[in-house]
């Protein structure tokens, strides 16, 4: 017999409130049953989660339905119980694998102390050994030229204008290719079986030993310098960076080896930092009808400025240091002179040259003091560094 209309809904809505009924009597049911088998488990195990589990217990409160009563009803949150426990907190850690935490934190402290008193010890033992000498020059070692051993006098500026000036020469000459090579990495204008080789070899330079680079520019680079610096030298010898007969060896040719040292420290850095970039800023900027060109220069290089800034600078640390190269191409001759085919000595260079053969006290204190001052410059050079890339990220 065909079932009137009235009774088919009714007994519609009946089976409806039935069955949301029924699952929501399942979900108590299953919710008791959990919480039972937790405190079974919390009998056997101290201050396991079970004991955690029954405070929030009283969050979930269930109602038996009626029919004045919708179905959405059935369950309703205790906002009191939500406001006391909303100050707790979550990361707490308590049972019987507390102890692995807390050792683990207490482990990564104690490393991140050793580190830093490496670094304090490190600086002690530099500042001790050139006692002799700073009590013998004082300040007055900063900006003395003279470096006589036979009459005991030294004076460390030389020096220090040939390491700042050569880092300098790398940092200006490698920069815009580890953009370059960042940015074509980076971006979709060669496929990705070309971009991924690309990358692989310009990281895989990092690998060659310095003294195998300072062998390749004595016998490569210089002479390929050596015509370009004449023809310079003839055609722009009134300016003064080109107001020196060329050699070969010389602060180009050092700041020109120091670039291609750091060149993959830059540009593997500055391509992490692009590729960090969220997709969705380069999307946005093309969508509003911006170049490719306009894209890069306007929106992904000005977000990834204080990563590229980090990148510049650990790489001019890199080339603050560096030895073997430099000795080997630099000319070895404590010259101040705003010429770029000059040659020139750096600070590692002369403790490379001379630290073995130093036998007087005080020749060993004032390279000791070069050292320290060596030092001193690299750890301001990568604090300002630091500082920079907080200041630039803060104000994004």
């Amino acid at each position: 017999m065909e079932m009137v209309p009235g009774r088919k809904m009714f007994s519609l809505s009946f089976l409806t409130g039935f069955s949301l009924w029924y699952a929501s009597a399942s979900a108590e049911t299953q919710l008791l049953t959990l919480y039972r088998q937790q405190q079974i488990i919390g009998s056997n195990r101290h201050h396991s989660l079970a004991s955690r589990f029954a405070p929030h217990r009283s969050l979930l409160t269930f109602h038996p339905m009626s029919s004045a009563e919708p179905p959405q009803s059935a369950y309703t949150f205790s906002t009191s119980q939500m406001s006391t426990d909303r100050g707790a907190d979550i990361m707490a850690t308590d049972g019987m694998f507390s102890w692995l935490n807390q050792g683990f934190l207490w482990l990564t402290r104690g490393f991140a102390l050793i580190t830093v008193l490496t670094l304090l010890w490190m600086g002690w033992v530099i500042f001790k050994q050139a006692q002799p000498a700073i009590q013998a020059f004082g300040l007055g070692f900063l900006t003395s030229q003279e470096w006589d051993i036979a009459n005991v006098k030294f004076g460390a500026l030389p020096y220090i204008f040939g390491t700042v000036v050569s880092s300098t020469i790398a940092l200006a000459l490698a920069l815009p290719i580890s953009l370059a090579v960042a940015l074509v990495t980076s971006e979709n204008f060669l496929p990705p079986w070309v971009r991924s080789p690309i990358a692989f070899l310009v990281e895989l330079i990092a690998a060659i030993p310095s003294v195998i680079v300072g062998l390749w520019g004595i016998y490569l680079l210089v002479p390929f310098l050596q015509p370009i610096q004449l023809w310079l030298y003839h055609h722009f010898k009134q300016i003064p960076l080109f107001s020196t007969q060329p050699f070969g060896s010389g602060m180009l040719a050092a700041g020109v080896i120091l670039a291609i040292m750091i060149l993959p420290t830059i540009a593997a850095i500055s391509r992490e930092v692009l590729l960090a970039i969220p997709s969705d800023l380069r999307a946005a900027s093309m969508s509003l009808g911006a170049t490719r060109w306009e894209t890069i220069f306007g929106v992904i290089l000005p977000s990834s400025v204080s990563g590229i800034l980090g990148a510049a600078m650990l790489g001019l640390g890199r080339a603050l240091g560096e030895t073997m190269a430099v000795t080997m191409v630099i000319g070895n001759s404590a010259q101040i002179s705003p010429s770029l085919f000059n040659v020139g000595y750096t600070i590692p260079a002369l403790l490379a040259n001379e630290f073995g053969e130093a036998l007087d006290p005080l020749h060993i204190g004032s390279l000791m003091y070069l050292a320290l001052i060596l030092f001193v410059l690299t750890l301001v050079i990568n604090v300002l560094a630091i500082l920079m890339v907080r200041v630039l990220g803060y104000g994004k």
